[in-house]
């Protein structure tokens, strides 16, 4: 009779463990579920215009092939080139289509799992002097379906889906930056070609100058340290010529190298002395740059993986219910085959596991928050470089009309200064000054035009320019 007690306050005791545990279970999941909130949206609020620059109302918005407008044949061909065989375009294809099969992949352990088997023995079995065979065959096809009940499987898509937009968005600002790249060691190559030849003109100059002083010294017109002087010009300008030549040759060297072009000779470039007028770009709004950039779009799509990534991490503090058909056949030789047919469900709640998991949604709660912040900083960047080209690209248009028309002033000056040199009117030393001031202005002209269509090269880049950004629209991106 004393037992009796016992045993029944023992039924009830475990009886309200398991409303206790189950109850427990869902309180941990209910606070991970809390405390896996989305992350803090990014602050995406840029001024309304730039400051200063001036812009072209009329230029098309469109900037895929921005090079174009330079107006130079050989630019684009350079460039084309660099897109279909350059090595980073041919690497980030390659990336690309490495992002492309993982997207395909991802979703697979959602689908049903289980592979067919089949199975032949052939056994001899003796007893004494008698052996008897026998042959089994067998087969097996045992699968297992995970049910979504709680939306995994959409969660994983979009997931796998912005991982590839990113890739995608990655691939695009490579190329773009491989053509900014290109067009900027052209231009480079196309100043050193214009120095190299007002080298070649200061050289010419300089020997004329050196006759001239020869021959006056023989007359008795002018002291002989006149022409030494001016000989020892003439051999620094002869060298100048030398250096140029040689910087030249490299950098048609790398071009030639990062257009894909390895073999071919330096000679097969032929390299203009004149870098043309930096276009205007069209004019735009900050808020362009969240369409336009790539690496803004690339951004964006890492913060919805990353989100994506949290909920999945969210999701997986919740039960499983697995769906598993199987069925089985066997065959003795001895004859009657059997056919086996099994249906069942099975359900699984992470209870031990859970803090792991509970660190894993933290973990990716965490780095969600970290992607919004890489947006934020990525698009800040984005206007910073958009608006220093801009504003830099104005001033190098503003200098190079002030410099052109002090180059023209400039050059008339040594031309008179010369003349008058030779008539006997002045002294070699302001001829000399005056040619010196002419070519500090000449070489500054040619610095800031380079540096013009530079300035517009990181112009076109910085606001989003090289790539089809209409094909990107922001429905196709998240497909």
């Amino acid at each position: 009779m004393d037992s009796a007690p016992l045993i029944g306050g023992t039924k009830r005791r475990a009886s309200s463990r398991r409303p206790d545990a189950r109850f427990a279970v869902a309180l941990m999941a209910g606070l991970a579920l809390a405390g896996c909130a989305a992350p803090p949206k990014p602050d995406l609020r840029l001024p309304v215009a730039y400051e200063g620059p001036s812009a072209d109302a009329a230029a098309p918005a469109s900037l895929d092939r921005w090079w174009t407008r330079f107006g130079d044949p050989l630019l684009d061909q350079l460039v084309d080139e660099a897109l279909a065989t350059g090595l980073d375009a041919r690497d980030a294809a390659a990336r690309l289509a490495e992002a492309r099969a993982t997207k395909s992949g991802a979703l697979t352990s959602f689908l049903p799992q289980g592979d067919p088997s089949a199975s032949y023995l052939k056994q001899r079995t003796k007893t004494g002097g008698a052996a008897t065979d026998l042959r089994i065959t067998t087969g097996d096809f045992d699968v297992s379906w995970q049910v979504d009940l709680f939306g995994r499987l959409p969660t994983a898509s979009r997931t796998a889906k912005a991982d590839f937009a990113a890739a995608r968005f990655a691939y695009e600002g490579t190329r773009a930056s491989v053509a900014a790249e290109v067009a900027d060691s052209y231009f480079q190559a196309r100043g050193l070609a214009i120095q190299l030849q007002d080298a070649h003109e200061s050289a010419r100059v300089q020997k004329e100058l050196y006759d001239m002083t020869e021959r006056r010294a023989r007359a008795g017109l002018s002291a002989v340290a006149d022409a030494d002087r001016v000989a020892g010009d003439l051999s620094q300008s002869n060298a100048r010529v030398a250096s140029l030549e040689a910087q030249l040759q490299a950098q048609k060297r790398a071009l030639l190298i990062l257009v894909g072009r390895v073999v071919d000779p330096t000679a097969s470039i032929a390299i203009a002395a004149d870098v043309g007028v930096a276009p205007a770009p069209p004019a735009l709004v900050p808020g362009d740059l969240l369409a336009r950039r790539p690496d803004v779009r690339e951004a964006q799509a890492r913060l919805a993986a990353a989100s994506g990534r949290a909920n999945l991490a969210r999701l997986a503090l919740l039960p499983t219910v697995s769906f598993i058909p199987g069925l089985g056949y066997s065959r003795p030789s001895t004859g009657g085959a059997t056919t086996t047919t099994s249906l069942g469900l099975a359900l699984s709640q992470p209870l031990f596991d859970m803090p792991r998991l509970l660190s894993q949604a933290g973990v990716q709660k965490a780095q969600a928050a970290q992607a919004a912040i890489a947006y934020e900083r990525t698009l800040r960047q984005a206007f910073k470089d958009s608006e220093a080209a801009l504003v830099g690209l104005d001033a190098d248009r503003s200098q190079v009309a002030l410099l052109t028309d002090g180059e023209a002033r400039a050059a008339r000056a040594y031309r008179a200064a010369r003349a008058n040199y030779g008539r006997g009117l002045t002294d070699l030393q302001s001829t000399l000054s005056a040619e010196q001031a002419w070519r500090t202005t000449r070489t500054q002209l040619t610095s800031a035009q380079v540096q013009a269509v530079r300035r517009a090269v990181q112009a076109y880049q910085a606001l989003g320019g090289g790539w089809p950004v209409d094909r990107y629209s922001s429905v196709a991106s998240s497909k």
